[in-house]
């Protein structure tokens, strides 16, 4: 199962349309994993038309995007958990394994920065935003594949 992860794309300022690097990597994906601050949700409806979506809900989300705080899913056996905001990095690994106790990865965002660590049987990912690289050197997506239970691949792939 190819997941293409995204987080940050705080629309229609700094996404006005999916990027043509973004939707080179969504026009093969089994699922897009949304980690918050779409802030309209017209970027939902058009990632959509690529793959099933699953988002959380950002601190700039505006009223028109339903989507829960947390989320809890299972993609082909794997344990997700997803957040928008999981807080200051020290502590970050263990306060995860608290709020998502069964999971085995939790992709988040809020931060703008790139992130893949792991510890204790949990990995936590970042796939930085594609439209507003802040301090990093570009902007990224992230790409995740899952075979039977298993995160098998996690790479940050910049797209700008």
């Amino acid at each position: 199962m190819k997941v293409v992860a995204l987080s940050d794309t705080h629309a229609p300022r700094r996404w006005r349309s999916c990027p043509p690097a973004v939707a080179e990597h969504l026009r093969d994906a089994d699922v897009i994993l949304h980690a918050g601050d779409v802030c309209v949700a017209s970027v939902l409806a058009e990632l959509a038309a690529y793959a099933p979506v699953h988002a959380v809900k950002g601190n700039n989300d505006g009223p028109d995007v339903t989507a829960p705080d947390t989320l809890d899913l299972t993609l082909d056996g794997l344990r997700v958990g997803m957040i928008h905001d999981s807080g200051p990095a020290k502590g970050r690994l263990a306060r995860m394994r608290r709020r998502f106790p069964e999971a085995d990865l939790v992709v988040f965002g809020h931060s703008h920065i790139p992130l893949d660590e792991s510890d204790d049987g949990l990995r936590i990912f970042n796939p930085g935003s594609p439209t507003d690289r802040r301090r990093q050197p570009h902007g990224t997506i992230g790409l995740l594949t899952i075979e039977h239970g298993r995160l098998t691949e996690a790479r940050i792939v910049p797209v700008t």
